[in-house]
């Protein structure tokens, strides 16, 4: 039994492989306790700064330490990055492995790109939310202008409570809303690079979506979509809304760079298949299922597929 996570599904999943005294996989999936935190913080902006700073820590800790409770219950537990196999593995004394995420390289690919005109077109993809951590657009826009840039524009694709603030913040953007298939494909494939600033994602499909579009992504030196950004080879890890601006002008300045990293997205993906990510998961499977029944004296060990 495979479940992912202590929602409602996990705790009866949970219960249905007690009581049919099958083997209990879980897997984690999204950082609730950083989302509970940003979110409760975004809440009391209204307070002053150190008591809203104060509240989100507490949210964040608490919804950590309730969540970690519930995953001692499997014998085996699965994370979408090291730093949560990590996590997990010592947090439950469980064996944990790792499970990425694949991609459908007929879905996205640089065919769908068609643009004539030479704007340097920046894009975001995903909810815009509070746990996003949005507002480093804004600053990267001021960045671009302040250094004289012009011909650049902003392609924000999603929706969320964050939609209006940046609409007013953003000089020069676009808002489409949420897109679907071919459309999704187009827009991916018509940035010149893409941008996401989240600290709480677990793994960053939308990363992977952007470079099998050829798109080269900056995203931020903290979360999951780190571990899938190698400097200056498919993009950027940056720390801070200075970085995220510099990495920007530095591929908006530099076209030959811009070429060799939209070269290095697709090449990252271009083996990171479904079938080869639940290869992996079923030999952890195998393993799960031959370990003793408190699951403590086999260890399984982590797959990275590549």
């Amino acid at each position: 039994m495979h479940i992912t996570g202590p929602g409602h599904l996990g705790i009866l999943g949970a219960v249905l492989a007690h009581e049919l005294r099958v083997p209990l996989v879980a897997s984690w999936h999204t950082n609730v306790h950083e989302y509970a935190g940003r979110r409760l913080e975004k809440l009391l902006r209204f307070a002053p700064a150190r008591f809203g700073t104060a509240a989100g820590a507490w949210a964040e800790r608490n919804a950590l330490a309730a969540t970690l409770r519930f995953y001692p219950l499997a014998r085996l537990t699965f994370a979408p990055n090291p730093e949560l196999v990590d996590l997990l593995r010592e947090s439950t004394g469980r064996p944990s492995g790792l499970m990425l995420r694949g991609i459908d390289l007929s879905s996205f690919s640089p065919r769908y790109r068609n643009r004539q005109d030479g704007t340097f077109l920046i894009g975001y993809v995903g909810r815009l939310s509070p746990e996003k951590n949005l507002g480093l657009l804004v600053d990267a826009e001021r960045a671009l202008r302040g250094a004289g840039v012009r011909d650049y524009r902003f392609l924000v694709v999603g929706r969320g409570s964050e939609r209006d603030w940046l609409a007013a913040n953003l000089m020069q953007a676009e808002f489409p809303g949420v897109l679907l298939g071919e459309g999704l494909a187009r827009a991916y494939a018509s940035l010149d690079a893409f941008v996401f600033p989240s600290e709480t994602d677990t793994f960053g499909n939308v990363v992977q979506e952007a470079f099998a579009s050829a798109v080269p992504a900056i995203v931020a030196d903290r979360g999951g979509p780190r571990f899938l950004v190698q400097n200056g080879v498919n993009g950027f890890r940056c720390r801070d809304a200075v970085e995220f601006s510099a990495a920007l002008l530095q591929l908006y300045g530099d076209r030959a760079l811009l070429g060799r990293v939209r070269e290095g997205a697709l090449a990252s993906v271009r083996d990171r298949s479904w079938d080869a990510v639940f290869e992996g998961v079923y030999r952890h499977y195998a393993l799960c299922c031959r370990a003793p029944d408190q699951g403590r004296e086999e260890t399984c060990p982590e797959v990275a597929l590549r």
